[in-house]
């Protein structure tokens, strides 16, 4: 009977209702050992939502694996806002310094294709993009250029 649940959980603040609840209520494991855990393991993302893997077996034991949350969380959280702009092209909700980018980039980059900083900043670029935050001002869609460019290399390269 063991087996894997995956879910998306506030960070810190992960209970024994939806999406935990049901899916561990029929397994062998004491619900609230794992919330108490998840919790504890996600604190540090407070109230973001973190993909968190349970993997349990029979006799009740469990370990939990916490993902890094989703790039767009990631951002929302360091530039200060709760939703992306509905118009991204037009209408910006944040703009975030090359360091924020750099932050981000760095927390996400076991996550991303990249190989390098510069590589993971421009993929946090593009969310940005589709966010509607602007980077230094600029438009988020000019980044990539921007960073090819080497205009933030005295950031990116340390």
């Amino acid at each position: 009977m063991a087996g894997t649940i995956e879910a998306l959980v506030p960070g810190g603040q992960a209970n024994p209702g939806p999406p935990l609840g049901p899916e561990l209520g029929p397994t062998p494991v004491d619900v609230q050992d794992v919330v108490a855990e998840i919790n504890d393991e996600t604190a540090a993302f407070d109230g973001m939502e973190v993909p968190v893997t349970v993997e349990y077996d029979d006799d009740g034991s469990f370990t939990i694996e916490v993902g890094v949350p989703p790039t767009a969380e990631l951002i929302k959280d360091e530039a200060g806002f709760d939703t992306g702009s509905g118009e991204p092209q037009e209408n910006f909700v944040a703009d975030m310094s090359i360091e924020q980018v750099k932050k981000v980039a760095e927390q996400k980059s076991s996550d991303l294709l990249a190989y390098d900083t510069k590589a993971a900043a421009k993929e946090v670029g593009g969310t940005c993009a589709s966010l509607g935050v602007t980077i230094e001002g600029e438009d988020a869609r000019t980044f990539d250029d921007r960073v090819d460019a080497g205009e933030y290399d005295d950031v990116l390269d340390e």
